[in-house]
């Protein structure tokens, strides 16, 4: 052990007689280790940040839908099949939702509108937050009622004012129009980082109740599609499996793949796969850097071999063993290399922090991350001071004498 602390006072000192070359020699590391960990610490901060937006306007939803098969035997998901999967374990709503062109004029002129039929669960699938007013419910849905909700900043739009509750709007859809009051107002939602709510330009958006769309359609009760809000404590597929198996059984098709699933969970799973793979390879391409920086460790070893070539032959002519001078020369290219990390690991976490202040997320630094860096860089001195260190051990101190 007291060996040890020798060989490390010794390293330390040789780095510090030669700090501009020791600092050129550990550049290639320091750049290597700051762009992975910067890399890695912005890129998981991307994805919880994605997740988080994601997760807040979906978390939990399963969408069921018709497959072409089923279209083709004229199966459908109707509204009774609506209430069975409203009853199943862990669903805890069930929405019906199908848009449709419209126009309206109001006294600040006219507009192309976004008409969305619901369900009654519409409220708890969407995630309104209530500005004013209510949502339409079970009884608005079941007699059809003339109502409607829009968002403020589309009230705003239509009428000047958010506070518009009571007050009616023309709509018109297929040919019929049809005076629609005003039973709420939701917060329109601020985009996020990565997720958009709103876009120049798009049309104002009503949502009714699908029973009262059916009047501008004709369409009867039977949907190509509905979501459902499943509890998020629990697993999205199994309550997904659940459903399936409802919706076979009730309408005799086990086996047909009439029923197609998707959940946020499983796109959610796909955009994480897709972005580590991309923090995977770019880290990649940056640990390349790790390689030069070794290649410029074991450089600057043999020249310190070359240097201290009378050193390393007093040395052994009073008695130091191979195995002694190895040690020594390798501890002192893994020191290099470990300073270097350490130095790198703070410029990496000083970078991402940047970078996050920027695009305005908060960076993910994983201690285990910078833990693997760390060890990653001291591996680095060790292999690529091998040689040098061989090279050194091996020498005959009588030759080493002799030179210059």
């Amino acid at each position: 052990m007291s060996n040890l602390y020798e060989y490390i006072k010794m390293a330390v000192h040789n780095i510090m007689a030669n700090k501009g070359r020791s600092f050129l020699t550990m550049l290639g590391i320091i750049i290597g280790i700051a762009s992975v960990i910067a890399i890695v610490s912005v890129g998981e901060g991307t994805k919880n940040q994605m997740n988080s937006e994601i997760d807040d306007i979906g978390g939990g939803q399963i969408a069921i839908s018709v497959s072409d098969e089923a279209q083709t035997d004229e199966e459908w998901i109707t509204a009774d099949d609506v209430e069975a999967i409203r009853a199943v374990d862990g669903i805890e709503g069930v929405n019906v939702s199908d848009s449709f062109s419209g126009e309206t004029t109001t006294g600040k002129g006219n507009f192309s509108l976004m008409l969305t039929g619901e369900g009654p669960d519409a409220k708890l699938l969407n995630n309104a937050t209530m500005k004013h007013g209510v949502y339409f419910g079970e009884n608005e849905v079941q007699e059809a009622k003339n109502v409607c909700v829009l968002s403020d900043a589309d009230a705003k739009r239509l009428f000047g004012t958010d506070d518009v509750v009571g007050m009616t709007v023309d709509v018109n859809c297929y040919g019929l129009t049809k005076s629609l009051r005003i039973c709420g107002v939701t917060t329109q939602k601020e985009n996020g980082t990565f997720v958009s709510y709103t876009y120049e330009g798009m049309p104002v958006t009503i949502n009714v109740p699908y029973t009262t769309m059916n009047e501008f359609t004709g369409v009867s009760d039977y949907f190509f599609s509905v979501t459902m809000q499943a509890d998020k404590s629990l697993n999205s597929q199994d309550v997904a499996d659940k459903v399936v198996k409802l919706m076979e059984k009730r309408h005799q098709c086990a086996g047909k793949d009439y029923f197609q699933v998707q959940s946020f969970q499983d796109i959610m799973s796909s955009m994480n796969q897709m972005l580590d793979m991309v923090t995977a390879f770019i880290s990649f391409v940056a640990g390349i850097s790790l390689l030069v920086g070794g290649i410029g460790v074991m450089n600057i070893m043999l020249v310190s071999v070359t240097e201290r070539t009378r050193e390393i032959g007093i040395r052994k002519s009073l008695g130091a063993k191979t195995k002694t001078i190895t040690l020594q020369f390798l501890t002192e290219s893994v020191i290099l290399c470990l300073i270097g990390g350490i130095i790198g690991t703070v410029l990496g976490i000083a970078g991402a922090f940047a970078a996050c202040a920027i695009i305005k997320i908060t960076p993910d630094v994983n201690i285990g991350v910078i833990a693997i860096a760390l060890l990653f860089s001291c591996g680095v001195g060790l292999f690529f001071g091998i040689y040098p260190a061989r090279k050194a051990a091996k020498m005959s101190p009588i030759e080493a004498l002799r030179r210059e």
